[in-house]
């Protein structure tokens, strides 16, 4: 939402922010009791410098595609165009790093060591385009807002039927996260279902 409101100037009522804010508390709060840390302070702070950078470029890439929709009108952009400027632009930044790192020939190496290994890169290109598309017609028809909604929705439902399926132990604290945020969740979709038959 901030970056929404930074990119395009986008309002948003204060009561989503609330929501925003109480879903964010509960994964925060799910996420950081449901592991034990390593003790290892300065592996912490990478991790989380890593992950505060992931979650501004991912909020940045969902937000410039809707800017990039609105811009040039949603039926002119299909999701196979913003594939390919998606994909170019990865592309193009993991290309960088592996020059700039030296890694290259490891990862040519790695390839004649196993070349079993291209089988499993064009399964994971398969899916990882079809789930592309899939993110690409969400954002286009609902806008990056639910989207970001529906993929916190999935990694909390996916670490907890990893946890039942598995046998993990999830501490009372949280399961308090991850019903705050179910429960802001069903919230949305309550408030949103009265809105609409209200207008009806």
């Amino acid at each position: 939402m901030v970056m929404g409101k930074l990119l395009k100037g986008t309002g948003y009522p204060l009561t989503q922010y609330v929501e925003a804010f109480f879903i964010t508390l509960g994964v925060a709060i799910f996420a950081l009791t449901s592991k034990e840390g390593s003790g290892e302070d300065s592996t912490q702070l990478v991790g989380l410098l890593c992950l505060c950078t992931y979650i501004v470029f991912d909020s940045f890439t969902s937000q410039w595609q809707d800017k990039l929709y609105t811009k040039y009108g949603r039926p002119n952009v299909d999701p196979y165009q913003m594939m390919l400027g998606v994909n170019t632009s990865a592309i193009c930044i993991t290309t960088v790093g592996l020059i700039v790192s030296g890694d290259i020939p490891i990862v040519l190496e790695f390839f004649r060591a196993n070349p079993t290994v291209f089988n499993y890169n064009i399964v994971t290109a398969i899916t990882s385009a079809s789930g592309q598309l899939c993110i690409y017609y969400t954002i286009k028809e609902f806008g990056p807002i639910a989207f970001t909604i529906i993929m916190t929705t999935r990694q909390m439902i996916s670490i907890t039927l990893s946890a039942i399926i598995f046998g993990h132990h999830i501490s009372a604290v949280s399961f308090c996260g991850a019903a705050i945020v179910f429960a802001v969740l069903f919230y949305q979709i309550r408030r949103k279902y009265l809105a609409r038959r209200s207008s009806k």
